[in-house]
C-alpha cells in the first residue's frame, strides 16, 4: 500500500500542496483531478522525489516510483537511441539489456527494431509508449502518469489509454493517474481524488465520486462535462 501522509510543498511563501494524505492500494489505479494550478502535478513530482516536500511517502523504495510526463519528446534525450534510453533505467544485468529492451518494446506494442531509432523518428504516440517502457524498466512499485495523453492527437489518445489498461491488467501495476478529463478517469481508474487550491477535497471509488459527488467543487467540475463515458 502506498501511503502519502500530510504532504506539503512550499515555494517561498506560496503553498502549492497543503497537507495532502492519500492511500493507493496495490494493483489499483487512483485518479487525481483538479483545475490547472490545483497542485496535482506538484503533488506527483513530490511523490516521485523530484520536488522537496514535508510529510511522508511510504510503501515504495526510492527509485521504485517512476513518472511518465505529459510531453514525451521533452522527457526523452533527442541524441540517445530508444534502446539506450530504455536500458538506462533497467535493473537487469547489462548483458541482458538487449533482450530486456526488446521485451519492453513489445510490451508497449512497438517493434524491437525501434531500439535503434531516435525520438525524432517516432510519432508522439510512439514516443509516449517509449516513455512508458522506460518507466517500466525500473520495475516500479508506483507508476505516476501525469496528463500522458493531453499532448497527443485525439486519434492516438484512445490507443495509449487502452495500453495503460492492458499493462495494468497484465503487470498488476499500481498507478497514480493525473488528468483533467473526467471521462478518461472513469475509463482508467478505480478510485478518484479531487484537488483544489493545493488541498484534497474529496476521494473515494471513482463511480461514487463521479455519480454522487459530496463536495461542491467536484460538482462544479462535473458540470463542465456534457456526458461522461461509461465502461
Amino acid at each position: 500500500m502506498m501511503h502519502i501522509s500530510e504532504l506539503t510543498v512550499r515555494f517561498g511563501g506560496f503553498t502549492a500542496v497543503n497537507g495532502v494524505s492519500l492511500e493507493i492500494p496495490p494493483g489499483s489505479v487512483t485518479g487525481l483531478v483538479g483545475e490547472s494550478g490545483s497542485g496535482k502535478s506538484t503533488l506527483a513530482r513530490a511523490v516521485a522525489g523530484l520536488t522537496p516536500y514535508r510529510g511522508t511517502v511510504s510503501g515504495a523504495e526510492r527509485g521504485r516510483i517512476q513518472m511518465v510526463f505529459q510531453d514525451p519528446y521533452s522527457s526523452l534525450n533527442p541524441r540517445m537511441r530508444i534502446g539506450d534510453a530504455i536500458a538506462e533505467g533497467s535493473r537487469k544485468p547489462r548483458a541482458r539489456h538487449g533482450a530486456e529492451v526488446a521485451r519492453l518494446l513489445e510490451l508497449v506494442s512497438l517493434p524491437a527494431s525501434y531500439a535503434s531509432r531516435h525520438p525524432r523518428e517516432l510519432s508522439g504516440g510512439q514516443r509516449q509508449r517509449v516513455a512508458i517502457a522506460r518507466a517500466l524498466a525500473a520495475e516500479p512499485d508506483l507508476l505516476i502518469a501525469d496528463e500522458i495523453t493531453s499532448a497527443l492527437d485525439v486519434s492516438v489518445q484512445g490507443a495509449v489509454l487502452n495500453l495503460i489498461r492492458e499493462l495494468r491488467a497484465e503487470l498488476g501495476l499500481t498507478m497514480l493517474f493525473i488528468s483533467h478529463n473526467l471521462a478518461v478517469v472513469r475509463y482508467v481508474c478505480d478510485a478518484l481524488a479531487v484537488m483544489r487550491h493545493g488541498q484534497l477535497v474529496e476521494s473515494g471509488p471513482v463511480e461514487d465520486v463521479l455519480d454522487a459527488p459530496r463536495h461542491a467543487y467536484t460538482r462544479t467540475l462535473l458540470t463542465a462535462v456534457p456526458k461522461l463515458a461509461r465502461t
